[in-house]
């Protein structure tokens, strides 16, 4: 015989009770998956920064603290001024002990050394910004590319300083001349700044501005550029030539060749365009 009453009249709500529990302990093991899925945090790659010329890592301070107060790690690299390969080989032991992804940036001189450390680290460096700088391409030196444009009057500005290394060899060190600083690469920083960086200038081998770059990193990694329309350092068209050739993002600035120092909010606002394409 069937038995049609397997269930017994008003048991059907302990039923539901238990179809009931079964649903909320089910609920309670998929809760966790559920947590897994939080928002996607944008990376934040480490920003490194590369000084040029007459200039040392203090040029960057007004950049650094913004950038920190937006959460950013950032470096602010020694640039030993020697010459290209070997500032470059100086760079990328720095970039080496950096975990994550990198923005490289690049002022005046320096555009050329984060152009040639950079290449071959397409899976760190994500991204170059190049300040006022130089975009050599390979077989090309600075002092090549500044002269290439009318409109520089650094050569009237400098004085050489010879040296002896340990070993015999001699070489020679460019400054700007003190009285000639402040209108030749920061006019429109106050002058009491422009004097403490004139006494404090780093000076650049002049072998340095002659040797030629052997790589070019902008050709493969994603590259914006800060050009300075009043720079006497290295002539706006050179700047403007550079960055077209590089199909930089470019941003034109109505400021002096030390733009980190008079302009740093502009300089950092690049900065974090650049930053904020890396995934």
């Amino acid at each position: 015989m069937r038995n049609t009453h397997l269930v017994r009249p008003g048991s059907r709500y302990a039923l539901l009770g238990i179809t009931a529990a079964v649903g909320l302990s089910l609920a309670a093991v998929t809760l966790p998956a559920a947590a897994e899925a939080a928002p996607h945090h944008p990376v934040r790659p480490t920003i490194v920064l590369e000084h040029g010329a007459f200039a040392d890592a203090a040029s960057w301070d007004g950049v650094v603290a913004r950038l920190q107060r937006a959460g950013y790690p950032v470096v602010s690299a020694a640039n030993p001024l020697r010459g290209p390969a070997s500032d470059a080989a100086y760079l990328r032991s720095v970039l080496n002990h950096i975990d994550g992804p990198v923005v490289l940036v690049g002022h005046s001189y320096g555009g050329t050394v984060i152009s040639q450390a950079a290449a071959g680290l397409e899976n760190k460096v994500k991204a170059l910004v190049y300040i006022a700088a130089f975009l050599p391409d390979e077989g090309e030196s600075s002092i090549g590319l500044t002269d290439k444009f009318p409109g520089s009057t650094l050569g009237q500005a400098v004085e050489s300083v010879d040296y002896v290394l340990p070993d015999g060899d001699q070489g020679a060190d460019v400054y700007i001349k003190p009285e000639k600083f402040r209108s030749q690469f920061a006019a429109d920083v106050p002058e009491d700044k422009a004097r403490l960086m004139a006494a404090g200038q780093r000076p650049i081998a002049a072998a340095a501005l002659e040797e030629k770059s052997t790589r070019a990193a902008w050709k493969t990694i994603p590259s914006w550029s800060l050009v300075t329309t009043e720079d006497r350092n290295i002539p706006v068209a050179a700047q403007r030539f550079m960055s077209a050739r590089a199909h930089a993002r470019t941003t034109t600035i109505e400021a002096s060749h030390a733009v980190s120092v008079s302009r740093p909010e502009a300089v950092t606002r690049i900065v974090e365009q650049a930053a904020r394409t890396v995934r």
